[in-house]
């Protein structure tokens, strides 16, 4: 197979990673909740610019995330739910897109709405999706930590379902940055805004401040009576007794958040489905990096092999960089390294 073939296959699909997220009773820095600690003698974790205050960077830099409120419009979530429901319903197919189902409804009779999906991931080449990492209110934080070059690397759509009582719709404590192949880790950010009131009820995020300090560390997937959806790889071990944060959000409030940060969300215990868009964004001068013998070969190596099978790739050389490469899209400003 020709590289040609292989791009065009790899690009209707490359996925299944995944994560849910939301913001706390009411922990961003002007509302207490985790205190932050002295003002730092060098950022680490942001960049000098005029956009956040300094109370921000300090929160950010102690604690790994910030919630911004109110920062996406009524009108734009509308027209993302209004994409989504078309998706679901199958009436556009876009290239390269991911549609999943929780494990406990994967031997369900499908039915083409949107109960019968928790996540579209990937819609990198959905316009209408794709706004929403275009959006000049998101990016002018993003910039804070990416610099003015910006790639969207990783994109979802989550609709958290129902738990059937399993207690699948649950997501294990992880760091993103076990999916990711490429760096330098501090000028990746994940942007994530609540489509609707999200709070414990519905399966809100809960992060453990300050973990985004720590290394990366071995995930897996949890040994779960009930299952684990795809993907989900838990964090093997963790200091349980770290502080934790459960993320409450109103519609269009908007959490960032650093990579190595621990963070996962519990069951939604109501009869709605809870949504979320978010991207993850990264330098347009990020690298990539061989994960062979390291704590990540695992998710590695499941990613190729499902694109493998799933499009015929066998005797192909894709890799897992091939793969992001390919979802990868430039957002702003230049993509540097290709």
């Amino acid at each position: 197979m020709d590289r040609a073939s292989v791009d065009t296959r790899l690009r209707i699909v490359l996925g299944h990673l995944g994560h849910p997220a939301a913001r706390a009773v009411v922990a961003h820095p002007t509302s207490g909740g985790v205190a932050p600690a002295s003002f730092p003698q060098q950022f680490q974790y942001t960049l000098d610019n005029n956009v956040l205050s300094l109370e921000q960077r300090q929160f950010y830099e102690e604690n790994g995330y910030l919630v911004i409120k109110n920062l996406v419009s009524d009108a734009d979530i509308q027209r993302f739910r209004d994409e989504f429901e078309r998706i679901c319903k199958r009436e556009v197919k876009p290239m390269g897109i991911v549609v999943m189902r929780d494990v406990a409804l994967a031997k369900s009779e499908f039915i083409p709405n949107e109960k019968a999906v928790t996540k579209v991931q990937d819609f990198q080449e959905d316009e209408e999706l794709f706004r929403y990492c275009t959006l000049p209110e998101i990016l002018k934080y993003v910039e804070c930590f990416t610099g003015p070059n910006i790639l969207a690397m990783h994109t979802m759509l989550i609709n958290k379902p129902p738990d059937t009582g399993k207690k699948t719709s649950r997501h294990p404590l992880h760091q993103d940055l076990h999916y990711f192949p490429f760096r330098p880790i501090n000028n990746i950010v994940c942007a994530w805004t609540a489509m609707e009131h999200i709070d414990r009820n519905n399966g809100c995020l809960v992060v453990l401040p300050g973990t985004h300090k720590g290394p990366l560390k071995e995930h897996d997937y949890p040994k779960w009576e009930g299952g684990v959806n795809k993907m989900y790889h838990g964090i093997r071990d963790y200091d349980k007794n770290n502080a934790r944060v459960h993320l409450v959000m109103e519609k269009g409030d908007t959490v960032l958040f650093h990579p190595l940060l621990i963070h996962g969300s519990g069951q939604n215990r109501t009869q709605g489905f809870r949504k979320a868009i978010s991207c993850h964004y990264a330098s347009g001068t990020c690298y990539y990096i061989d994960v062979k013998g390291t704590s990540q070969e695992n998710i590695a190596n499941e990613v190729v092999n499902l694109a493998h099978r799933r499009y015929g790739l066998q005797d192909s050389n894709v890799n897992i960089k091939d793969i992001w490469h390919l979802r990868a899209r430039l957002v702003r400003g230049e993509w540097k390294t290709r």
